[in-house]
């Protein structure tokens, strides 16, 4: 697999060497041209490691750091969300355990009021 992008970038130059003698382009138009190939070929392998890094750490079972920044912030999310609903359930089961003893209270005294 090395031989083809070593063998691409020999053909390239080449290419460009036998143009500038040719007289077909000026040192400064071979200049921009190769610059540009270097740039454009920088780019493409920058593209295949990334995507054969992605694949490799996806094939390991692991996150993007993203991800898993995201995951944090839905988490911490849901539980301030759980917290204040949880009060507001307790508060209201507060006053009907109060009220539930009262009434039971009551009838209890009913009944030794009607006992005397």
């Amino acid at each position: 697999m090395a031989k083809a992008p070593v063998n691409e970038v020999f053909s390239t130059l080449k290419s460009y060497a036998r143009k500038l003698s040719d007289g077909e382009r000026t040192p400064a138009e071979i200049a921009s041209a190769l610059n540009d190939w270097a740039h454009e070929s920088g780019q493409t392998l920058k593209a295949k490691i990334s995507e054969e890094v992605e694949a490799a750490v996806l094939k390991m079972g692991f996150v993007k750091r993203e991800e898993f920044d995201a995951l944090v912030r839905e988490v911490n999310a849901l539980k301030k969300g759980s917290k204040s609903p949880a009060k507001k359930s307790a508060t209201k089961k507060a006053p009907v355990k109060k009220s539930a003893a009262k009434k039971a209270a009551k009838p209890v005294k009913k009944s030794t009021k009607r006992g005397l």
